[in-house]
């Protein structure tokens, strides 16, 4: 959400025509498409030719859109409504931790949930989603504010994860890099 003098306006509060979803190439969006039909949540499982996953499916997300893609779409949503203005690092950053603790409240009560959410309606598992995205919206703008190229700096974190938790020490534990002797 984005906070001005007028009130809060949120990510999802707008519909954005197929039109203004585009790809790279000026082409529209197929999952913008297909959200807006209502098709989001098979999306994915239809180019497979299935029609829903099982919990021992492997998941993948589809290639588009990218990183990339996602910020320019928000950078240009953003500057159609002249929102730049309250769109700074911590008003961002702020606005992203209340839209993790609205995917908290969906998560609240519920005990453990299984990988590929078996019990969740098709409605709740739409407002995940709805939720998630605002999540990643929220960060890859405050990763663009901050001037971080998120694809490398993950690939320099798993990099470093990858030293911190070798797999001859941690494989199977939970505990903390900190935790572990030489």
């Amino acid at each position: 959400m984005a906070m001005n003098g007028d009130g809060v306006h949120g990510l999802d509060r707008e519909t954005v025509a197929p039109s203004e979803a585009k790809h790279t190439n000026g082409t529209p969006s197929k999952s913008k498409i297909a959200c807006e039909n209502g098709e989001a949540d098979t999306h994915a499982a239809k180019q497979n030719g299935t029609k829903r996953r099982t919990p021992t499916d492997t998941f993948s997300f589809t290639a588009e859109p990218t990183i990339e893609d996602i910020r320019r779409m928000q950078a240009e949503f953003t500057d159609e409504r002249d929102w730049n203005q309250f769109h700074q690092p911590r008003n961002l950053l702020l606005a992203m931790v209340g839209e993790v603790g609205e995917v908290s409240e969906l998560f609240q009560w519920r005990g453990e949930v299984t990988e590929g959410l078996p019990g969740w309606t098709d409605s709740e598992r739409e407002h995940l989603a709805h939720e998630l995205s605002d999540v990643l919206i929220y960060l890859v703008e405050l990763a663009e504010k901050c001037h971080i190229d998120l694809p490398q700096a993950v690939l320099c974190k798993m990099a470093l994860n990858r030293l911190k938790y070798p797999v001859s020490k941690v494989h199977g534990s939970s505990k903390k890099y900190t935790e572990y002797k030489d």
